[in-house]
Protein backbone atom coordinates (compact mmCIF):
# COMPACT_ATOMS: atom_id res chain seq x y z
CA UNK A 1 0.00 0.00 0.00
CA UNK A 2 1.66 3.38 -1.13
CA UNK A 3 2.74 5.68 1.46
CA UNK A 4 -0.25 8.58 2.13
CA UNK A 5 1.26 11.86 1.20
CA UNK A 6 1.53 14.64 3.35
CA UNK A 7 -0.64 17.58 2.07
CA UNK A 8 1.85 20.77 2.44
CA UNK A 9 -0.31 23.90 3.73
CA UNK A 10 1.16 26.76 1.53
CA UNK A 11 -1.01 29.56 3.99
CA UNK A 12 -0.70 28.18 7.34
CA UNK A 13 0.12 31.51 8.76
CA UNK A 14 -1.37 34.07 6.65
CA UNK A 15 -5.16 32.08 6.29
CA UNK A 16 -5.17 33.11 10.36
CA UNK A 17 -4.91 36.38 9.55
CA UNK A 18 -7.24 36.69 6.81
CA UNK A 19 -9.45 34.02 6.32
CA UNK A 20 -13.46 34.14 7.58
CA UNK A 21 -15.90 36.59 8.74
CA UNK A 22 -13.74 37.62 11.87
CA UNK A 23 -10.67 38.59 9.77
CA UNK A 24 -12.56 40.88 7.87
CA UNK A 25 -11.19 44.22 9.17
CA UNK A 26 -7.55 42.22 8.07
CA UNK A 27 -8.72 42.28 4.53
CA UNK A 28 -9.93 45.62 4.64
CA UNK A 29 -6.51 46.96 5.53
CA UNK A 30 -4.43 44.81 3.23
CA UNK A 31 -6.87 46.53 0.42
CA UNK A 32 -5.78 49.65 1.43
CA UNK A 33 -1.94 48.32 0.81
CA UNK A 34 -2.74 46.59 -2.98
CA UNK A 35 -4.20 43.23 -2.32
CA UNK A 36 -6.87 42.03 -4.74
CA UNK A 37 -9.50 39.48 -3.83
CA UNK A 38 -7.30 36.51 -5.81
CA UNK A 39 -4.31 37.92 -3.57
CA UNK A 40 -6.18 36.33 -0.16
CA UNK A 41 -5.45 32.88 -1.78
CA UNK A 42 -1.77 32.91 -2.41
CA UNK A 43 1.33 32.14 0.05
CA UNK A 44 1.94 35.50 2.14
CA UNK A 45 5.62 36.64 1.08
CA UNK A 46 7.46 38.50 3.69
CA UNK A 47 10.72 40.43 1.70
CA UNK A 48 12.71 41.41 5.13
CA UNK A 49 15.38 44.12 4.02
CA UNK A 50 18.44 46.20 5.64
CA UNK A 51 18.24 48.76 3.08
CA UNK A 52 19.95 52.26 4.33
CA UNK A 53 21.64 55.17 2.89
CA UNK A 54 23.32 55.49 5.73
CA UNK A 55 25.97 52.89 4.68
CA UNK A 56 27.83 51.43 1.12
CA UNK A 57 26.69 47.84 2.35
CA UNK A 58 23.24 48.64 2.36
CA UNK A 59 22.86 51.58 0.28
CA UNK A 60 21.38 49.45 -2.85
CA UNK A 61 19.09 46.92 -0.94
CA UNK A 62 15.72 48.41 -1.69
CA UNK A 63 16.00 48.03 -5.44
CA UNK A 64 16.85 44.12 -4.57
CA UNK A 65 14.11 43.88 -2.58
CA UNK A 66 11.62 45.05 -4.91
CA UNK A 67 13.69 42.27 -7.46
CA UNK A 68 12.72 39.51 -4.99
CA UNK A 69 9.34 40.80 -4.10
CA UNK A 70 8.21 41.37 -8.22
CA UNK A 71 9.90 37.46 -8.92
CA UNK A 72 7.66 36.01 -5.82
CA UNK A 73 4.41 37.58 -7.12
CA UNK A 74 5.01 36.19 -10.20
CA UNK A 75 5.66 32.77 -9.16
CA UNK A 76 2.55 32.70 -7.31
CA UNK A 77 2.79 34.63 -4.16
CA UNK A 78 1.41 38.05 -2.66
CA UNK A 79 4.23 39.34 -1.22
CA UNK A 80 5.12 42.56 1.37
CA UNK A 81 8.50 44.55 1.72
CA UNK A 82 9.40 45.83 5.26
CA UNK A 83 12.46 47.48 6.69
CA UNK A 84 14.85 46.43 9.46
CA UNK A 85 17.50 48.48 10.68
CA UNK A 86 21.27 48.25 10.11
CA UNK A 87 24.48 50.41 11.59
CA UNK A 88 27.75 50.60 9.90
CA UNK A 89 30.90 49.00 11.50
CA UNK A 90 33.23 50.36 9.31
CA UNK A 91 31.72 54.28 10.04
CA UNK A 92 31.46 53.35 14.27
CA UNK A 93 34.70 51.88 14.28
CA UNK A 94 36.72 53.34 16.40
CA UNK A 95 34.02 55.33 18.28
CA UNK A 96 31.76 54.96 21.38
CA UNK A 97 28.76 54.50 18.40
CA UNK A 98 30.73 51.16 17.71
CA UNK A 99 28.92 49.51 21.46
CA UNK A 100 26.19 49.59 19.12
CA UNK A 101 27.37 46.71 16.31
CA UNK A 102 26.46 43.77 17.89
CA UNK A 103 23.13 45.11 19.88
CA UNK A 104 22.02 45.72 16.10
CA UNK A 105 22.28 42.00 15.69
CA UNK A 106 19.55 41.31 17.96
CA UNK A 107 17.36 43.99 16.96
CA UNK A 108 17.50 42.92 13.63
CA UNK A 109 16.41 39.44 14.16
CA UNK A 110 13.76 40.62 17.18
CA UNK A 111 12.45 42.87 14.56
CA UNK A 112 12.42 40.57 11.71
CA UNK A 113 10.54 38.10 14.13
CA UNK A 114 8.02 40.23 14.92
CA UNK A 115 7.00 41.72 11.76
CA UNK A 116 6.82 38.08 10.51
CA UNK A 117 4.77 36.53 13.39
CA UNK A 118 2.69 40.18 13.48
CA UNK A 119 1.75 39.66 9.62
CA UNK A 120 1.43 36.10 9.06
CA UNK A 121 4.08 35.82 6.31
CA UNK A 122 4.19 31.87 5.25
CA UNK A 123 7.42 32.44 3.87
CA UNK A 124 10.58 34.91 3.65
CA UNK A 125 13.26 36.40 1.35
CA UNK A 126 16.00 38.28 4.02
CA UNK A 127 18.05 40.80 2.53
CA UNK A 128 21.27 42.02 3.92
CA UNK A 129 24.64 43.58 3.43
CA UNK A 130 26.66 44.86 6.47
CA UNK A 131 28.20 42.31 8.78
CA UNK A 132 25.43 42.25 11.89
CA UNK A 133 22.35 42.03 8.87
CA UNK A 134 23.49 38.44 8.13
CA UNK A 135 23.32 36.66 11.54
CA UNK A 136 20.74 38.93 12.26
CA UNK A 137 18.43 37.95 9.21
CA UNK A 138 19.68 33.94 10.36
CA UNK A 139 18.53 34.12 13.35
CA UNK A 140 15.46 35.66 12.87
CA UNK A 141 14.76 32.77 10.30
CA UNK A 142 15.69 30.04 12.14
CA UNK A 143 12.88 31.11 15.00
CA UNK A 144 10.14 31.41 13.10
CA UNK A 145 11.27 28.33 11.03
CA UNK A 146 9.00 29.11 8.29
CA UNK A 147 10.55 28.59 4.52
CA UNK A 148 12.82 31.01 3.77
CA UNK A 149 16.00 32.06 1.69
CA UNK A 150 18.98 34.73 2.85
CA UNK A 151 19.93 37.25 -0.50
CA UNK A 152 23.25 38.98 0.22
CA UNK A 153 23.93 42.42 -1.12
CA UNK A 154 27.22 41.47 -2.50
CA UNK A 155 30.49 42.74 -2.37
CA UNK A 156 31.84 46.05 -3.08
CA UNK A 157 34.87 46.62 -5.73
CA UNK A 158 38.52 47.20 -5.19
CA UNK A 159 39.35 50.99 -4.49
CA UNK A 160 42.02 52.59 -6.62
CA UNK A 161 45.09 50.65 -6.01
CA UNK A 162 43.73 47.74 -4.32
CA UNK A 163 42.64 49.54 -1.48
CA UNK A 164 39.79 48.63 0.78
CA UNK A 165 38.55 50.17 4.19
CA UNK A 166 41.29 48.32 6.42
CA UNK A 167 43.95 49.93 3.98
CA UNK A 168 42.17 53.37 5.17
CA UNK A 169 42.86 52.08 8.74
CA UNK A 170 46.57 50.94 8.47
CA UNK A 171 46.94 54.12 6.90
CA UNK A 172 46.04 55.98 9.67
CA UNK A 173 48.71 54.38 11.54
CA UNK A 174 51.34 54.96 8.84
CA UNK A 175 50.27 58.85 9.15
CA UNK A 176 51.35 58.25 12.96
CA UNK A 177 54.68 56.67 12.26
CA UNK A 178 55.73 59.36 9.89
CA UNK A 179 55.94 57.03 6.89
CA UNK A 180 52.28 58.34 4.90
CA UNK A 181 51.63 61.99 4.69
CA UNK A 182 48.82 64.24 4.98
CA UNK A 183 48.40 64.21 1.24
CA UNK A 184 48.54 60.17 1.14
CA UNK A 185 46.18 60.01 3.94
CA UNK A 186 43.74 61.99 2.17
CA UNK A 187 43.84 60.17 -1.36
CA UNK A 188 43.52 57.19 0.53
CA UNK A 189 40.36 58.13 2.15
CA UNK A 190 39.11 59.36 -0.83
CA UNK A 191 39.56 56.58 -3.26
CA UNK A 192 39.35 53.23 -1.04
CA UNK A 193 35.47 53.11 -1.29
CA UNK A 194 34.63 52.94 -4.82
CA UNK A 195 30.86 52.87 -4.31
CA UNK A 196 28.07 50.03 -3.41
CA UNK A 197 28.75 46.96 -1.71
CA UNK A 198 30.08 44.97 1.68
CA UNK A 199 33.59 45.26 2.50
CA UNK A 200 35.62 43.74 0.04
CA UNK A 201 37.99 41.23 1.78
CA UNK A 202 37.44 38.03 3.21
CA UNK A 203 35.99 40.50 6.40
CA UNK A 204 33.10 39.53 8.30
CA UNK A 205 30.19 40.34 5.51
CA UNK A 206 31.62 38.20 3.14
CA UNK A 207 32.73 35.32 5.56
CA UNK A 208 29.27 35.10 6.90
CA UNK A 209 27.77 35.46 3.03
CA UNK A 210 29.46 32.31 2.64
CA UNK A 211 28.68 30.70 5.36
CA UNK A 212 25.12 30.79 4.84
CA UNK A 213 25.60 29.76 1.53
CA UNK A 214 27.69 26.64 2.98
CA UNK A 215 24.89 26.50 5.56
CA UNK A 216 22.14 25.74 2.31
CA UNK A 217 20.17 28.73 3.72
CA UNK A 218 21.05 30.89 0.17
CA UNK A 219 20.99 30.18 -3.33
CA UNK A 220 24.04 28.69 -4.81
CA UNK A 221 26.91 31.43 -5.65
CA UNK A 222 25.16 33.73 -3.57
CA UNK A 223 27.88 34.96 -1.32
CA UNK A 224 29.98 35.61 -4.55
CA UNK A 225 28.62 38.39 -6.18
CA UNK A 226 29.66 41.85 -6.87
CA UNK A 227 27.04 44.16 -5.46
CA UNK A 228 26.51 46.03 -8.48
CA UNK A 229 26.22 43.76 -11.26
CA UNK A 230 23.66 42.24 -13.07
CA UNK A 231 24.13 38.57 -11.60
CA UNK A 232 22.89 40.18 -7.99
CA UNK A 233 20.05 41.30 -9.31
CA UNK A 234 18.90 37.86 -11.04
CA UNK A 235 20.16 36.35 -7.34
CA UNK A 236 17.57 38.62 -5.94
CA UNK A 237 15.02 37.50 -8.30
CA UNK A 238 16.14 33.72 -8.33
CA UNK A 239 14.90 33.88 -4.13
CA UNK A 240 12.22 35.64 -4.47
CA UNK A 241 10.53 33.22 -6.64
CA UNK A 242 12.58 29.87 -4.48
CA UNK A 243 10.72 31.55 -1.48
CA UNK A 244 7.25 30.21 -3.26
CA UNK A 245 8.68 26.89 -4.41
CA UNK A 246 9.88 26.23 -0.74
CA UNK A 247 6.61 27.15 1.11
CA UNK A 248 4.84 25.38 -1.36
CA UNK A 249 7.32 22.01 -0.90
CA UNK A 250 7.08 22.55 2.49
CA UNK A 251 10.52 22.63 3.44
CA UNK A 252 11.58 24.80 6.82
CA UNK A 253 14.91 26.70 8.28
CA UNK A 254 14.91 23.63 10.77
CA UNK A 255 15.26 21.07 7.75
CA UNK A 256 18.37 22.63 6.30
CA UNK A 257 19.83 24.29 9.85
CA UNK A 258 20.98 20.92 11.06
CA UNK A 259 24.50 20.04 12.80
CA UNK A 260 25.90 18.86 9.36
CA UNK A 261 25.29 21.87 7.85
CA UNK A 262 27.02 23.90 10.58
CA UNK A 263 30.13 22.11 10.73
CA UNK A 264 30.08 22.86 6.45
CA UNK A 265 29.29 26.13 7.48
CA UNK A 266 32.58 25.82 10.07
CA UNK A 267 34.62 24.26 7.01
CA UNK A 268 34.21 26.65 4.28
CA UNK A 269 34.81 29.68 6.80
CA UNK A 270 38.26 28.33 7.58
CA UNK A 271 38.99 27.19 4.23
CA UNK A 272 38.63 30.74 3.31
CA UNK A 273 40.70 31.76 6.23
CA UNK A 274 37.44 33.92 7.69
CA UNK A 275 36.84 36.15 10.71
CA UNK A 276 37.08 35.52 13.94
CA UNK A 277 33.13 36.70 14.03
CA UNK A 278 32.09 33.66 12.56
CA UNK A 279 32.45 31.74 15.56
CA UNK A 280 30.75 34.45 17.44
CA UNK A 281 28.06 34.41 14.94
CA UNK A 282 27.30 30.64 14.15
CA UNK A 283 27.04 30.07 18.10
CA UNK A 284 24.61 32.07 17.95
CA UNK A 285 22.15 31.08 14.84
CA UNK A 286 23.02 27.64 16.28
CA UNK A 287 21.16 28.28 19.57
CA UNK A 288 18.42 30.13 17.70
CA UNK A 289 17.77 26.76 15.14
CA UNK A 290 17.83 24.59 18.73
CA UNK A 291 21.28 23.02 17.47
CA UNK A 292 23.77 22.46 20.11
CA UNK A 293 27.08 23.82 19.04
CA UNK A 294 29.88 24.89 21.05
CA UNK A 295 33.19 26.25 21.18
CA UNK A 296 35.61 23.00 20.89
CA UNK A 297 33.29 22.14 17.73
CA UNK A 298 35.61 24.86 15.90
CA UNK A 299 38.46 23.00 17.23
CA UNK A 300 37.12 19.87 16.24
CA UNK A 301 36.76 20.70 12.58
CA UNK A 302 39.18 22.89 12.44
CA UNK A 303 41.91 20.31 12.64
CA UNK A 304 41.03 18.16 9.65
CA UNK A 305 40.77 21.45 7.49
CA UNK A 306 43.21 23.47 6.21
CA UNK A 307 43.11 27.20 4.98
CA UNK A 308 43.21 27.95 1.58
CA UNK A 309 42.11 31.31 0.24
CA UNK A 310 44.98 33.50 -0.12
CA UNK A 311 42.51 36.80 0.73
CA UNK A 312 42.36 39.53 2.81
CA UNK A 313 43.01 40.92 5.42
CA UNK A 314 46.09 37.96 5.85
CA UNK A 315 46.61 37.10 2.05
CA UNK A 316 46.72 39.22 -0.83
CA UNK A 317 43.59 39.36 -2.62
CA UNK A 318 40.04 40.39 -2.39
CA UNK A 319 36.60 38.89 -2.64
CA UNK A 320 35.84 40.53 -6.27
CA UNK A 321 38.86 39.04 -7.28
CA UNK A 322 37.24 34.97 -5.77
CA UNK A 323 34.35 36.03 -8.07
CA UNK A 324 35.73 36.68 -11.21
CA UNK A 325 37.27 33.04 -10.64
CA UNK A 326 33.66 31.05 -9.94
CA UNK A 327 33.31 32.13 -6.32
CA UNK A 328 33.77 29.62 -3.39
CA UNK A 329 31.94 26.61 -4.96
CA UNK A 330 34.86 25.34 -6.95
CA UNK A 331 36.21 25.76 -3.29
CA UNK A 332 33.21 23.78 -1.99
CA UNK A 333 33.72 21.39 -4.50
CA UNK A 334 37.18 20.35 -3.62
CA UNK A 335 36.21 19.98 -0.13
CA UNK A 336 33.50 17.75 -0.83
CA UNK A 337 35.23 15.59 -3.08
CA UNK A 338 38.03 15.39 0.05
CA UNK A 339 35.30 14.41 2.23
CA UNK A 340 35.59 17.54 4.15
CA UNK A 341 32.09 18.51 3.73
CA UNK A 342 28.56 16.87 4.15
CA UNK A 343 27.44 16.68 0.92
CA UNK A 344 23.32 15.10 1.88
CA UNK A 345 22.47 18.52 3.30
CA UNK A 346 19.58 19.60 2.21
CA UNK A 347 19.69 23.61 0.86
CA UNK A 348 17.35 25.94 0.04
CA UNK A 349 17.06 24.78 -3.77
CA UNK A 350 15.25 21.78 -2.80
CA UNK A 351 18.16 19.43 -3.48
CA UNK A 352 21.02 18.42 -1.45
CA UNK A 353 24.54 20.44 -1.48
CA UNK A 354 26.45 17.55 -3.54
CA UNK A 355 22.99 17.81 -5.67
CA UNK A 356 23.88 21.38 -5.98
CA UNK A 357 27.83 20.93 -6.59
CA UNK A 358 27.73 18.35 -9.14
CA UNK A 359 28.54 19.99 -12.29
CA UNK A 360 31.16 22.14 -10.48
CA UNK A 361 33.95 22.49 -12.37
CA UNK A 362 37.49 23.43 -10.75
CA UNK A 363 39.04 26.78 -11.02
CA UNK A 364 41.00 28.28 -14.03
CA UNK A 365 44.24 26.89 -14.46
CA UNK A 366 46.94 29.75 -13.08
CA UNK A 367 45.05 31.27 -10.47
CA UNK A 368 46.72 32.27 -7.34
CA UNK A 369 43.86 33.16 -5.07
CA UNK A 370 42.98 29.45 -3.67
CA UNK A 371 45.49 26.86 -3.39
CA UNK A 372 45.13 23.30 -3.86
CA UNK A 373 44.61 21.24 -0.62
CA UNK A 374 47.78 19.59 -1.43
CA UNK A 375 49.45 22.90 -0.79
CA UNK A 376 47.67 24.57 1.81
CA UNK A 377 48.37 28.03 3.53
CA UNK A 378 47.65 26.53 7.00
CA UNK A 379 47.03 22.63 7.36
CA UNK A 380 44.56 23.25 9.81
CA UNK A 381 42.26 26.22 11.32
CA UNK A 382 43.39 29.70 11.64
CA UNK A 383 40.45 30.19 14.05
CA UNK A 384 42.08 28.97 17.43
CA UNK A 385 40.19 28.34 20.51
CA UNK A 386 42.51 28.88 23.36
CA UNK A 387 42.45 28.03 27.05
CA UNK A 388 44.35 28.81 30.15
CA UNK A 389 44.35 30.58 33.71
CA UNK A 390 43.25 34.01 31.37
CA UNK A 391 40.51 32.24 29.34
CA UNK A 392 38.80 29.33 31.30
CA UNK A 393 35.70 29.59 29.05
CA UNK A 394 37.55 30.21 25.57
CA UNK A 395 39.33 32.96 23.81
CA UNK A 396 39.31 32.59 19.19
CA UNK A 397 42.46 33.17 17.84
CA UNK A 398 43.17 34.17 14.25
CA UNK A 399 46.25 32.80 13.61
CA UNK A 400 46.92 32.06 9.86
CA UNK A 401 50.91 30.73 10.64
CA UNK A 402 52.41 34.18 9.27
CA UNK A 403 52.29 35.94 12.29
CA UNK A 404 53.96 32.29 14.09
CA UNK A 405 52.71 30.37 16.38
CA UNK A 406 54.03 31.64 20.09
CA UNK A 407 54.01 34.74 21.58
CA UNK A 408 55.71 35.72 24.92
CA UNK A 409 55.52 39.06 26.13
CA UNK A 410 54.70 41.77 28.57
CA UNK A 411 51.22 43.22 29.18
CA UNK A 412 50.74 46.63 28.48
CA UNK A 413 47.39 46.95 29.62
CA UNK A 414 44.09 49.66 28.53
CA UNK A 415 40.91 49.70 30.10
CA UNK A 416 39.47 50.74 26.90
CA UNK A 417 39.94 51.00 23.08
CA UNK A 418 40.06 54.90 22.91
CA UNK A 419 43.35 54.54 25.79
CA UNK A 420 45.06 51.69 23.74
CA UNK A 421 44.56 53.27 20.53
CA UNK A 422 45.83 57.08 21.54
CA UNK A 423 49.03 54.63 23.20
CA UNK A 424 49.82 52.63 19.89
CA UNK A 425 49.74 55.86 18.14
CA UNK A 426 51.95 58.11 20.73
CA UNK A 427 54.31 55.24 20.60
CA UNK A 428 54.32 53.84 24.14
CA UNK A 429 53.40 50.19 22.58
CA UNK A 430 56.74 49.14 21.87
CA UNK A 431 58.02 45.99 20.31
CA UNK A 432 57.43 42.70 22.38
CA UNK A 433 53.95 43.77 24.01
CA UNK A 434 51.36 42.15 24.63
CA UNK A 435 48.46 45.01 24.17
CA UNK A 436 45.26 44.15 26.71
CA UNK A 437 42.34 45.88 25.88
CA UNK A 438 39.76 45.07 28.31
CA UNK A 439 36.24 45.85 29.88
CA UNK A 440 35.18 45.97 26.26
CA UNK A 441 33.22 42.27 26.27
CA UNK A 442 29.52 41.76 25.98
CA UNK A 443 28.54 43.44 29.08
CA UNK A 444 31.26 45.58 29.70
CA UNK A 445 31.79 47.62 26.70
CA UNK A 446 28.87 46.68 26.21
CA UNK A 447 28.34 45.48 23.11
CA UNK A 448 31.93 43.97 22.29
CA UNK A 449 33.09 46.16 20.20
CA UNK A 450 35.71 45.45 17.12
CA UNK A 451 39.09 46.14 17.92
CA UNK A 452 39.94 47.31 13.96
CA UNK A 453 41.42 50.87 14.88
CA UNK A 454 43.72 49.66 17.41
CA UNK A 455 45.07 46.56 15.08
CA UNK A 456 44.97 48.61 11.82
CA UNK A 457 47.32 51.28 13.73
CA UNK A 458 49.39 48.51 15.26
CA UNK A 459 50.06 47.01 11.40
CA UNK A 460 50.63 50.76 10.56
CA UNK A 461 53.21 51.56 12.57
CA UNK A 462 55.06 48.46 11.83
CA UNK A 463 54.66 46.15 14.72
CA UNK A 464 52.18 43.72 13.34
CA UNK A 465 54.78 40.71 13.23
CA UNK A 466 56.54 42.71 17.04
CA UNK A 467 53.03 42.65 19.23
CA UNK A 468 50.06 40.49 20.16
CA UNK A 469 46.51 42.15 21.21
CA UNK A 470 44.55 40.03 23.35
CA UNK A 471 41.02 41.34 24.63
CA UNK A 472 37.40 40.40 25.89
CA UNK A 473 36.17 42.85 22.87
CA UNK A 474 36.04 41.48 19.22
CA UNK A 475 37.96 41.90 16.42
CA UNK A 476 36.64 42.98 12.89
CA UNK A 477 37.26 40.60 10.21
CA UNK A 478 39.88 43.06 8.70
CA UNK A 479 41.91 42.96 11.35
CA UNK A 480 45.41 40.57 11.16
CA UNK A 481 48.70 39.87 13.28
CA UNK A 482 49.05 38.34 16.75
CA UNK A 483 45.17 38.75 17.72
CA UNK A 484 43.20 37.22 20.37
CA UNK A 485 39.55 38.38 21.56
CA UNK A 486 36.43 36.90 23.23
CA UNK A 487 38.44 36.36 26.27
CA UNK A 488 36.00 35.06 28.49
CA UNK A 489 34.96 35.42 31.45
CA UNK A 490 35.08 39.00 30.55
CA UNK A 491 36.95 41.75 32.93
CA UNK A 492 33.69 43.17 33.65
CA UNK A 493 31.92 40.07 34.92
CA UNK A 494 35.64 39.85 37.34
CA UNK A 495 37.03 37.73 34.72
CA UNK A 496 41.11 37.26 34.99
CA UNK A 497 42.09 39.49 32.63
CA UNK A 498 40.70 42.59 35.09
CA UNK A 499 43.58 41.19 37.24
CA UNK A 500 46.31 41.38 34.38
CA UNK A 501 49.04 44.56 35.61
CA UNK A 502 51.70 46.25 33.43
CA UNK A 503 54.78 44.12 32.52
CA UNK A 504 53.05 41.02 33.66
CA UNK A 505 53.94 38.04 31.25
CA UNK A 506 51.44 36.50 28.86
CA UNK A 507 52.19 33.79 26.66
CA UNK A 508 49.80 33.54 23.49
CA UNK A 509 50.47 29.72 22.56
CA UNK A 510 48.57 28.38 19.19
CA UNK A 511 50.27 24.66 19.29
CA UNK A 512 48.89 24.16 22.89
CA UNK A 513 45.63 26.61 22.10
CA UNK A 514 46.59 27.96 25.77
CA UNK A 515 46.61 31.65 26.65
CA UNK A 516 48.87 31.74 30.02
CA UNK A 517 49.00 35.26 32.52
CA UNK A 518 52.75 33.94 34.24
CA UNK A 519 51.12 35.29 38.16
CA UNK A 520 50.61 33.05 41.48
CA UNK A 521 47.60 31.75 42.00
CA UNK A 522 48.12 33.56 45.82
CA UNK A 523 49.03 36.87 43.64
CA UNK A 524 45.65 36.82 41.64
CA UNK A 525 44.01 35.89 44.94
CA UNK A 526 45.20 38.79 46.48
CA UNK A 527 44.36 41.29 43.18
CA UNK A 528 40.70 39.82 43.19
CA UNK A 529 40.30 40.50 46.67
CA UNK A 530 41.40 44.00 45.96
CA UNK A 531 39.53 44.51 42.69
CA UNK A 532 36.20 46.56 42.04
CA UNK A 533 33.69 46.36 39.42
CA UNK A 534 33.53 49.69 36.99
CA UNK A 535 30.81 51.80 36.95
CA UNK A 536 28.15 50.52 34.29
CA UNK A 537 28.45 52.80 31.26
CA UNK A 538 24.81 53.91 31.01
CA UNK A 539 21.83 52.48 33.53
CA UNK A 540 19.30 53.13 30.91
CA UNK A 541 18.28 52.79 27.16
CA UNK A 542 19.28 50.10 24.69
CA UNK A 543 22.41 48.88 26.17
CA UNK A 544 21.25 48.73 29.12
CA UNK A 545 18.85 46.37 28.15
CA UNK A 546 21.58 44.57 26.95
CA UNK A 547 23.67 44.29 29.34
CA UNK A 548 20.98 42.91 31.81
CA UNK A 549 20.37 40.11 28.92
CA UNK A 550 23.48 39.04 27.15
CA UNK A 551 25.70 36.24 28.13
CA UNK A 552 29.20 35.00 27.80
CA UNK A 553 31.06 35.51 24.32
CA UNK A 554 31.88 31.92 24.33
CA UNK A 555 28.29 31.16 23.88
CA UNK A 556 27.57 33.38 20.99
CA UNK A 557 26.52 36.59 23.40
CA UNK A 558 23.04 35.94 22.83
CA UNK A 559 20.19 37.38 24.20
CA UNK A 560 17.64 34.82 24.99
CA UNK A 561 19.71 32.07 26.42
CA UNK A 562 17.32 28.35 27.55
CA UNK A 563 14.99 29.35 30.44
CA UNK A 564 15.20 27.25 33.06
CA UNK A 565 11.59 26.33 33.77
CA UNK A 566 9.93 28.04 36.48
CA UNK A 567 8.01 25.82 39.51
CA UNK A 568 4.95 24.26 39.42
CA UNK A 569 2.44 25.97 41.60
CA UNK A 570 -1.42 25.30 42.61
CA UNK A 571 -3.88 27.99 42.08
CA UNK A 572 -6.16 28.77 44.83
Amino acid sequence: MAAKKTRIDSRAHSRLVVDGVKQTASRAMLRAVGYTDADFHKPSIGIATTWSNITPCNVHLDGFAVAAAAAADAAGGISRIFNTITVSDGISMGSPGMRYSLVSREVIADSIETVAGAQGFDALVAIGGCDKNMPGCLIALARLDRPAVFVYGGTIRPGKEHRDIVTVFEAVGGYSAGTVSAAKLKTVESTAIPGAGSCGGMYTANTMASAIEALGMSLPNSSAQDAVSPVKLADCRAAGAAAVRLVKAGIRPSMIMTRKAFENAITTVIALGGSTNAVLHLLAMAHAANVRLRLDDFTRVGRRVPVLADLKPSGKYLMSELVAIGGIRPLMKALLDEGLLHGDCLTVTGRTLAENLKAVGPYPKGQAIVRPLSDPIKASSHLVVLYGNLASEGAVAKITGKEGLLFKGSARVFDSEEQSLQAILDGVVQAGDVVVIRYEGPRGGPGMREMLSPTGAIMGKGLGDKVALITDGRFSGGSHGFVVGHVSPEAALGGPLALVKDRDLITIDAKTRTLTLHVSAQELKQRRAAWRAPAPYTERGVLAKYVRQVTSASLGAITDPPVIPMPRTVRK
